[in-house]
Protein backbone atom coordinates (compact mmCIF):
# COMPACT_ATOMS: atom_id res chain seq x y z
CA UNK A 1 0.00 0.00 0.00
CA UNK A 2 1.95 3.20 -1.11
CA UNK A 3 1.57 5.88 1.58
CA UNK A 4 1.68 9.70 1.33
CA UNK A 5 -0.12 9.28 -2.23
CA UNK A 6 -0.88 13.15 -3.43
CA UNK A 7 -4.31 13.62 -4.76
CA UNK A 8 -4.71 15.52 -7.44
CA UNK A 9 -7.89 17.28 -6.73
CA UNK A 10 -9.33 18.65 -10.35
CA UNK A 11 -7.87 15.08 -11.76
CA UNK A 12 -10.29 13.61 -9.33
CA UNK A 13 -13.21 16.06 -10.01
CA UNK A 14 -13.03 15.60 -13.50
CA UNK A 15 -12.78 11.81 -13.40
CA UNK A 16 -15.79 11.80 -11.13
CA UNK A 17 -17.61 14.20 -13.67
CA UNK A 18 -16.46 11.56 -16.78
CA UNK A 19 -17.95 8.83 -14.83
CA UNK A 20 -21.71 10.02 -14.26
CA UNK A 21 -24.08 8.67 -16.38
CA UNK A 22 -25.15 9.69 -19.63
CA UNK A 23 -28.58 10.83 -19.56
CA UNK A 24 -29.28 11.11 -22.45
CA UNK A 25 -28.91 6.76 -22.94
CA UNK A 26 -30.61 6.45 -19.97
CA UNK A 27 -33.94 4.69 -20.94
CA UNK A 28 -36.85 6.42 -18.72
CA UNK A 29 -34.80 9.86 -17.95
CA UNK A 30 -37.00 12.83 -19.77
CA UNK A 31 -33.96 13.50 -21.49
CA UNK A 32 -33.67 10.09 -23.40
CA UNK A 33 -37.40 10.71 -24.40
CA UNK A 34 -36.51 14.20 -25.52
CA UNK A 35 -33.83 13.23 -27.64
CA UNK A 36 -35.92 10.12 -29.34
CA UNK A 37 -38.75 12.97 -30.51
CA UNK A 38 -36.13 15.33 -31.81
CA UNK A 39 -33.97 12.47 -33.53
CA UNK A 40 -37.44 11.13 -34.84
CA UNK A 41 -39.28 13.97 -36.76
CA UNK A 42 -38.98 13.73 -40.46
CA UNK A 43 -36.59 16.27 -40.98
CA UNK A 44 -33.73 14.57 -39.46
CA UNK A 45 -34.74 11.37 -40.93
CA UNK A 46 -32.03 11.26 -43.07
CA UNK A 47 -29.32 12.77 -40.63
CA UNK A 48 -26.67 11.37 -39.33
CA UNK A 49 -25.83 10.34 -35.39
CA UNK A 50 -22.83 11.36 -34.37
CA UNK A 51 -20.80 10.40 -30.91
CA UNK A 52 -17.91 12.60 -30.02
CA UNK A 53 -15.33 12.16 -27.64
CA UNK A 54 -15.67 14.07 -24.38
CA UNK A 55 -12.50 14.76 -23.93
CA UNK A 56 -11.27 17.28 -27.56
CA UNK A 57 -8.60 19.68 -28.21
CA UNK A 58 -8.62 23.22 -27.75
CA UNK A 59 -8.37 23.94 -31.23
CA UNK A 60 -11.26 21.74 -32.31
CA UNK A 61 -13.35 23.30 -29.67
CA UNK A 62 -12.72 27.25 -29.83
CA UNK A 63 -10.18 28.05 -32.92
CA UNK A 64 -12.38 25.68 -35.57
CA UNK A 65 -16.00 27.39 -34.07
CA UNK A 66 -14.47 31.21 -34.89
CA UNK A 67 -14.41 31.77 -31.05
CA UNK A 68 -12.07 34.64 -30.41
CA UNK A 69 -9.09 34.23 -28.17
CA UNK A 70 -10.35 37.06 -25.43
CA UNK A 71 -13.91 34.84 -25.12
CA UNK A 72 -14.48 34.06 -21.79
CA UNK A 73 -15.64 30.47 -22.82
CA UNK A 74 -11.79 29.94 -23.19
CA UNK A 75 -11.17 30.78 -20.04
CA UNK A 76 -9.50 28.38 -17.14
CA UNK A 77 -12.94 29.86 -14.80
CA UNK A 78 -15.63 28.77 -17.40
CA UNK A 79 -14.25 25.40 -19.24
CA UNK A 80 -12.31 22.28 -17.36
CA UNK A 81 -8.61 21.95 -18.62
CA UNK A 82 -6.90 18.54 -18.84
CA UNK A 83 -4.47 20.02 -19.87
CA UNK A 84 -3.27 23.35 -21.77
CA UNK A 85 -4.21 21.99 -25.24
CA UNK A 86 -7.94 19.36 -23.87
CA UNK A 87 -10.84 20.12 -22.20
CA UNK A 88 -13.84 18.47 -21.55
CA UNK A 89 -16.15 19.26 -24.52
CA UNK A 90 -18.48 22.47 -23.70
CA UNK A 91 -20.51 21.82 -26.26
CA UNK A 92 -21.76 19.11 -28.84
CA UNK A 93 -21.22 21.50 -31.41
CA UNK A 94 -17.70 19.89 -32.34
CA UNK A 95 -19.23 17.12 -33.80
CA UNK A 96 -19.39 19.01 -36.73
CA UNK A 97 -15.67 18.29 -37.10
CA UNK A 98 -15.89 14.53 -36.45
CA UNK A 99 -18.67 14.09 -38.93
CA UNK A 100 -16.69 16.07 -41.18
CA UNK A 101 -13.53 12.96 -40.57
CA UNK A 102 -15.67 10.12 -42.19
CA UNK A 103 -14.89 9.13 -45.45
CA UNK A 104 -18.41 8.18 -46.95
CA UNK A 105 -19.19 12.18 -45.64
CA UNK A 106 -16.08 13.35 -47.10
CA UNK A 107 -17.35 11.76 -50.63
CA UNK A 108 -20.85 13.06 -50.38
CA UNK A 109 -19.61 16.30 -50.13
CA UNK A 110 -16.68 15.70 -53.02
CA UNK A 111 -20.39 15.23 -55.05
CA UNK A 112 -22.10 18.01 -54.04
CA UNK A 113 -24.54 15.97 -51.96
CA UNK A 114 -26.96 17.76 -48.45
CA UNK A 115 -25.14 16.26 -45.35
CA UNK A 116 -26.82 16.47 -41.91
CA UNK A 117 -26.08 15.22 -38.56
CA UNK A 118 -27.09 15.17 -34.74
CA UNK A 119 -25.13 14.86 -31.92
CA UNK A 120 -25.97 14.70 -28.19
CA UNK A 121 -24.77 13.86 -24.68
CA UNK A 122 -22.83 15.14 -21.62
CA UNK A 123 -21.36 18.75 -21.61
CA UNK A 124 -19.12 20.80 -18.69
CA UNK A 125 -18.42 24.05 -18.25
CA UNK A 126 -17.68 25.70 -14.70
CA UNK A 127 -20.97 27.83 -13.49
CA UNK A 128 -22.65 29.13 -10.06
CA UNK A 129 -24.85 26.63 -7.88
CA UNK A 130 -28.42 26.79 -7.58
CA UNK A 131 -31.26 24.95 -8.45
CA UNK A 132 -31.40 25.56 -12.25
CA UNK A 133 -27.55 25.00 -12.73
CA UNK A 134 -25.05 21.90 -12.51
CA UNK A 135 -21.16 21.78 -14.69
CA UNK A 136 -22.63 18.98 -15.66
CA UNK A 137 -25.26 18.80 -18.52
CA UNK A 138 -26.58 17.72 -21.76
CA UNK A 139 -26.97 19.48 -25.11
CA UNK A 140 -28.05 18.81 -28.88
CA UNK A 141 -26.86 19.67 -31.67
CA UNK A 142 -27.48 19.44 -35.45
CA UNK A 143 -26.57 20.61 -39.20
CA UNK A 144 -27.21 20.88 -41.94
CA UNK A 145 -25.84 21.40 -44.88
CA UNK A 146 -27.00 22.04 -49.40
CA UNK A 147 -25.12 23.21 -51.88
CA UNK A 148 -25.81 26.36 -53.09
CA UNK A 149 -26.91 25.24 -56.62
CA UNK A 150 -29.48 23.42 -54.79
CA UNK A 151 -30.82 26.48 -52.26
CA UNK A 152 -29.81 29.12 -50.23
CA UNK A 153 -30.41 28.63 -46.43
CA UNK A 154 -31.87 31.56 -44.96
CA UNK A 155 -33.66 33.00 -41.56
CA UNK A 156 -36.71 31.30 -42.64
CA UNK A 157 -35.35 27.83 -42.71
CA UNK A 158 -33.88 28.14 -39.56
CA UNK A 159 -37.78 29.09 -37.71
CA UNK A 160 -39.28 26.28 -39.46
CA UNK A 161 -36.58 23.62 -37.92
CA UNK A 162 -37.25 25.30 -34.43
CA UNK A 163 -40.80 25.34 -34.72
CA UNK A 164 -40.80 21.41 -35.40
CA UNK A 165 -38.31 21.44 -32.72
CA UNK A 166 -40.60 23.37 -29.90
CA UNK A 167 -43.75 21.84 -31.56
CA UNK A 168 -42.18 17.85 -30.53
CA UNK A 169 -41.37 18.44 -27.01
CA UNK A 170 -44.30 21.02 -26.02
CA UNK A 171 -47.47 20.37 -28.03
CA UNK A 172 -48.46 22.02 -31.34
CA UNK A 173 -50.22 24.65 -29.64
CA UNK A 174 -47.31 26.42 -28.19
CA UNK A 175 -46.84 29.94 -28.50
CA UNK A 176 -43.13 31.57 -29.85
CA UNK A 177 -41.39 34.23 -30.94
CA UNK A 178 -37.67 34.80 -32.62
CA UNK A 179 -34.94 37.70 -31.54
CA UNK A 180 -31.63 38.17 -33.14
CA UNK A 181 -28.94 36.52 -31.31
CA UNK A 182 -25.08 35.97 -31.58
CA UNK A 183 -22.71 32.96 -31.57
CA UNK A 184 -19.16 32.58 -32.99
CA UNK A 185 -20.09 29.97 -35.10
CA UNK A 186 -23.36 31.23 -36.98
CA UNK A 187 -24.41 34.44 -38.94
CA UNK A 188 -27.15 35.48 -38.85
CA UNK A 189 -27.90 34.01 -35.59
CA UNK A 190 -31.73 33.73 -33.82
CA UNK A 191 -33.45 32.57 -30.65
CA UNK A 192 -37.00 30.80 -30.06
CA UNK A 193 -38.70 32.10 -27.08
CA UNK A 194 -41.72 30.48 -25.75
CA UNK A 195 -44.92 31.40 -23.78
CA UNK A 196 -45.26 29.33 -20.32
CA UNK A 197 -47.50 31.30 -17.94
CA UNK A 198 -47.45 34.00 -19.56
CA UNK A 199 -43.95 34.63 -19.56
CA UNK A 200 -41.14 33.90 -22.14
CA UNK A 201 -38.48 32.01 -21.96
CA UNK A 202 -35.61 31.18 -24.10
CA UNK A 203 -35.24 27.71 -25.08
CA UNK A 204 -33.76 27.32 -28.81
CA UNK A 205 -30.67 28.76 -30.50
CA UNK A 206 -29.77 28.57 -33.50
CA UNK A 207 -28.44 30.35 -37.27
CA UNK A 208 -26.83 30.13 -40.43
CA UNK A 209 -23.12 28.25 -40.65
CA UNK A 210 -20.82 30.91 -40.34
CA UNK A 211 -18.60 30.97 -43.50
CA UNK A 212 -14.80 31.47 -41.60
CA UNK A 213 -16.28 28.34 -39.75
CA UNK A 214 -17.26 26.36 -43.20
CA UNK A 215 -13.58 27.40 -44.00
CA UNK A 216 -12.12 26.12 -41.04
CA UNK A 217 -13.32 22.72 -41.42
CA UNK A 218 -12.29 22.59 -45.43
CA UNK A 219 -15.81 23.14 -47.31
CA UNK A 220 -16.24 25.94 -49.62
CA UNK A 221 -18.63 28.38 -48.50
CA UNK A 222 -18.95 29.80 -52.13
CA UNK A 223 -20.49 26.11 -52.46
CA UNK A 224 -22.49 25.32 -49.61
CA UNK A 225 -24.68 26.90 -47.01
CA UNK A 226 -26.13 25.81 -44.29
CA UNK A 227 -27.88 25.94 -40.77
CA UNK A 228 -27.46 25.17 -37.54
CA UNK A 229 -28.92 24.54 -33.41
CA UNK A 230 -27.78 23.58 -30.26
CA UNK A 231 -29.50 23.67 -26.99
CA UNK A 232 -29.46 22.53 -23.48
CA UNK A 233 -32.13 19.60 -22.67
CA UNK A 234 -32.17 20.20 -18.97
CA UNK A 235 -33.63 23.62 -19.56
CA UNK A 236 -36.31 22.00 -21.62
CA UNK A 237 -37.13 19.21 -18.91
CA UNK A 238 -37.64 21.72 -16.18
CA UNK A 239 -39.95 23.97 -18.49
CA UNK A 240 -41.80 21.06 -19.62
CA UNK A 241 -42.75 19.18 -16.03
CA UNK A 242 -42.04 22.41 -14.00
CA UNK A 243 -39.35 21.22 -11.72
CA UNK A 244 -38.19 22.93 -9.03
CA UNK A 245 -34.48 21.62 -9.05
CA UNK A 246 -32.26 20.78 -11.33
CA UNK A 247 -30.85 17.69 -9.19
CA UNK A 248 -34.44 16.02 -9.72
CA UNK A 249 -33.56 15.18 -12.82
CA UNK A 250 -30.59 12.92 -11.40
CA UNK A 251 -32.51 11.10 -8.56
CA UNK A 252 -32.88 7.53 -8.10
CA UNK A 253 -35.71 7.71 -5.86
CA UNK A 254 -38.71 5.75 -7.13
CA UNK A 255 -40.66 8.38 -5.91
CA UNK A 256 -39.39 11.07 -7.93
CA UNK A 257 -38.64 8.76 -11.31
CA UNK A 258 -42.09 7.57 -11.93
CA UNK A 259 -43.03 11.63 -12.22
CA UNK A 260 -40.35 12.44 -14.76
CA UNK A 261 -42.43 12.31 -17.82
CA UNK A 262 -42.29 15.01 -20.43
CA UNK A 263 -45.42 17.09 -19.82
CA UNK A 264 -46.26 16.15 -16.62
CA UNK A 265 -46.43 18.79 -13.72
CA UNK A 266 -44.44 17.42 -11.21
CA UNK A 267 -45.52 17.25 -7.79
CA UNK A 268 -43.48 17.43 -4.53
CA UNK A 269 -42.53 14.10 -2.94
CA UNK A 270 -41.98 15.99 0.03
CA UNK A 271 -40.27 19.17 1.06
CA UNK A 272 -36.98 18.43 2.99
CA UNK A 273 -35.95 21.73 5.42
CA UNK A 274 -33.42 23.63 4.01
CA UNK A 275 -30.20 24.23 6.50
CA UNK A 276 -28.60 27.31 5.74
CA UNK A 277 -24.20 28.70 6.82
CA UNK A 278 -23.10 31.46 5.79
CA UNK A 279 -19.05 31.69 5.49
CA UNK A 280 -17.15 34.95 5.29
CA UNK A 281 -13.06 35.21 4.31
CA UNK A 282 -10.76 37.49 3.27
CA UNK A 283 -8.76 36.38 -0.22
CA UNK A 284 -6.02 37.77 -3.25
CA UNK A 285 -7.90 39.45 -5.58
CA UNK A 286 -7.01 36.66 -8.30
CA UNK A 287 -10.00 34.48 -6.32
CA UNK A 288 -12.09 32.97 -8.60
CA UNK A 289 -15.53 32.46 -7.59
CA UNK A 290 -16.44 29.32 -10.05
CA UNK A 291 -12.77 27.67 -8.64
CA UNK A 292 -14.34 27.84 -5.39
CA UNK A 293 -17.87 26.42 -6.40
CA UNK A 294 -16.30 23.26 -7.29
CA UNK A 295 -14.42 22.71 -4.18
CA UNK A 296 -17.73 23.32 -2.40
CA UNK A 297 -19.28 20.91 -5.01
CA UNK A 298 -16.71 18.62 -4.20
CA UNK A 299 -17.43 18.29 -0.36
CA UNK A 300 -21.16 18.93 -0.55
CA UNK A 301 -22.14 16.56 -3.39
CA UNK A 302 -25.78 16.88 -4.08
CA UNK A 303 -26.18 17.87 -0.48
CA UNK A 304 -25.74 21.53 -1.80
CA UNK A 305 -28.93 23.05 -3.58
CA UNK A 306 -27.40 26.95 -3.52
CA UNK A 307 -24.46 28.98 -3.04
CA UNK A 308 -25.44 32.79 -3.03
CA UNK A 309 -22.83 35.82 -2.98
CA UNK A 310 -24.29 38.02 -0.34
CA UNK A 311 -21.17 40.73 -0.10
CA UNK A 312 -18.02 41.50 -1.54
CA UNK A 313 -16.05 44.44 -0.99
CA UNK A 314 -12.31 45.62 -0.53
CA UNK A 315 -11.09 47.84 2.39
CA UNK A 316 -7.29 48.59 2.73
CA UNK A 317 -7.52 49.66 6.06
CA UNK A 318 -9.09 47.00 7.56
CA UNK A 319 -7.73 44.56 5.40
CA UNK A 320 -4.42 44.57 3.47
CA UNK A 321 -4.05 45.83 -0.17
CA UNK A 322 -4.67 43.49 -3.05
CA UNK A 323 -7.09 41.18 -0.68
CA UNK A 324 -10.90 40.95 -0.64
CA UNK A 325 -13.56 39.81 1.49
CA UNK A 326 -16.50 37.43 0.56
CA UNK A 327 -19.80 36.49 1.98
CA UNK A 328 -21.41 33.57 0.59
CA UNK A 329 -24.89 31.98 2.09
CA UNK A 330 -24.54 27.97 1.10
CA UNK A 331 -28.20 26.03 1.24
CA UNK A 332 -27.36 22.44 2.32
CA UNK A 333 -30.60 20.56 1.56
CA UNK A 334 -31.06 16.86 0.59
CA UNK A 335 -33.69 15.76 -2.07
CA UNK A 336 -34.55 12.01 -0.13
CA UNK A 337 -34.58 12.83 3.66
CA UNK A 338 -33.91 15.72 6.47
CA UNK A 339 -30.20 16.97 7.38
CA UNK A 340 -29.07 17.18 10.49
CA UNK A 341 -27.47 19.87 12.02
CA UNK A 342 -24.79 17.72 13.04
CA UNK A 343 -23.61 16.46 9.61
CA UNK A 344 -24.21 19.57 7.80
CA UNK A 345 -21.65 21.01 10.62
CA UNK A 346 -18.67 18.70 9.90
CA UNK A 347 -19.76 19.21 5.84
CA UNK A 348 -19.42 23.40 6.42
CA UNK A 349 -16.27 22.84 8.67
CA UNK A 350 -14.22 20.98 5.88
CA UNK A 351 -15.35 23.58 3.44
CA UNK A 352 -14.00 26.14 5.24
CA UNK A 353 -10.78 24.11 5.97
CA UNK A 354 -10.54 23.87 2.13
CA UNK A 355 -11.05 27.34 1.53
CA UNK A 356 -8.14 28.20 3.86
CA UNK A 357 -5.58 25.68 2.43
CA UNK A 358 -6.81 25.83 -1.18
CA UNK A 359 -7.14 29.82 -1.55
CA UNK A 360 -5.63 30.80 1.49
CA UNK A 361 -8.02 32.35 3.07
CA UNK A 362 -8.86 33.92 5.92
CA UNK A 363 -12.19 33.05 7.52
CA UNK A 364 -13.83 35.24 9.26
CA UNK A 365 -16.77 34.93 12.16
CA UNK A 366 -19.88 36.15 11.00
Amino acid sequence: MLENVVRDPESERLKRFLNMPDLTRVPGSPLYELVERLIKLPEFKDFDIIETPEIVPTKISFDIFNTPVDHPSRSKSDTYYVDNNHILRTQTTVMWYYQLLNEEVKERIKNHQTIGALSYGKVYRKDEIDRHHMNVFHQIDGWYLVPRSQKIINIQDLQDVLIKIAQAIFGNQIKYRFNEDTFPFTDPSIEMEIEKDGKWIEVLGSGVVHKNVLKNLGIDPEQYTGWAFGFGLERLAIISMELPDIRLLWSDDERVKKQLKLGNKYKEVSKFPPVVRDISFVVNKDFIPNDYFDVIRDIGGDLIEQVELLDKYEDEKKFEAGKLSYTFRITYRSLERTLTNEEVNKLHSKIEEKTESDFKAEIRLT
